[in-house]
């Protein structure tokens, strides 16, 4: 969008740069019922207005980036609905214009707030299957299907004018090579985010080390990292990343609960000892900017409160500095 720095160009202003946290939490919490294929895409044709109430409350809790609300938002998906192809873009420029009039009315009252960034979020082709695959990256396109997949909705985000697009949960090594391709095609700056299987590799199974390889010294790439994966696998990600790209690291993980995408629900880290990681985010951020991360925000079930947790280390660790 006009008169806003690029993500790239932002990074090196800042130690560390917050982003938001849970979209759907927010929603959830506002009364919307979001167990439906389309997730929180579907409060774009409901209570849009919603949408941009939490971007402004996300903002002011200290978040200097708003993500969409288009990662399950895709004209496959809305097709579902009868909704026609052109219908579904609209609703895909919508969530751009939700974020940006939430960004517009916080500047107003704190024009010293800025700068402020939308990103564009691209779920991967596992979120729109809504079984749980972006956790596995057990499903299989050729590079064609993957990009004929995510073009459209690129080419609308990018065309409503997001600063960036957020490539996000990403499960499969091909489909990030695809978004790559896009990135390029539309020479648009972008952030690429996987889901794990573990500390050392996405979710499909690829070593870190060749994602991070895939990526490093790509024009497009403003950032590389991990979302929605528990709070104890952020630390081994970001080591082994580092080790294979100088190229920035972000980390926005879930709230430390786990999520049982048969259920489709979340309860208890079992299993996983409090010693292995952090409690929470706040006390995660710390650690995680040592290791290299120069964004931090909040996946699934994180909150405003969350966020405000992190923007407050940052500031104390640059009153510090």
């Amino acid at each position: 969008m006009s008169g806003n720095p690029a993500l790239s160009a932002l990074l090196p202003r800042h130690g560390l740069v917050v982003s938001d946290g849970a979209l759907a939490t927010e929603l959830e919490a506002r009364g919307c019922n979001l167990d439906d294929p389309l997730w929180s895409a579907k409060v774009l044709l409901e209570q849009p207005r919603l949408i941009k109430e939490v971007h402004r409350n996300y903002f002011a809790a200290g978040a200097r980036i708003a993500t969409t609300a288009s990662y399950q938002a895709t004209p496959q998906g809305f097709a579902r609905r009868g909704i026609s192809g052109d219908k579904a873009l609209e609703l895909i420029a919508l969530s751009v214009r939700l974020a940006d009039e939430a960004r517009k009315e916080h500047l107003a009252g704190r024009p010293d707030a800025g700068p402020l960034l939308v990103a564009g979020s691209v779920g991967p082709y596992g979120a729109y299957l809504a079984d749980g695959s972006e956790y596995r990256g057990d499903y299989r396109l050729s590079v064609d299907g993957f990009r004929d997949f995510h073009r459209p909705r690129v080419a609308a985000l990018v065309e409503a004018g997001v600063d960036f697009l957020a490539f996000e949960t990403l499960p499969s090594f091909a489909e990030a090579g695809a978004l790559l391709a896009l990135s390029e095609e539309f020479d648009v700056e972008s952030w690429f985010s996987f889901s794990l299987r573990d500390g050392g590799h996405i979710s499909d199974g690829t070593p870190l080390a060749s994602v991070a390889g895939l990526l490093d010294g790509k024009a497009n790439v403003a950032a590389v990292g991990v979302n929605c994966v528990p709070l104890h696998l952020v630390a081994p990600a970001l080591a082994a990343l580092a080790q294979a790209t100088e190229t920035p690291l972000l980390a926005y993980p879930n709230s430390g609960e786990s999520y049982d995408p048969d259920t489709k629900t979340w309860g208890p880290a079992a299993g996983e000892p409090a010693a292995q990681g952090p409690a929470n985010l706040q006390a995660g951020a710390a650690a995680w900017q040592e290791l290299g991360a120069r964004i931090i925000g909040g996946c699934c079930r994180t909150t405003p409160a969350d966020i405000a947790a992190v923007a407050g280390v940052l500031l104390a660790r640059e009153g510090q500095g």
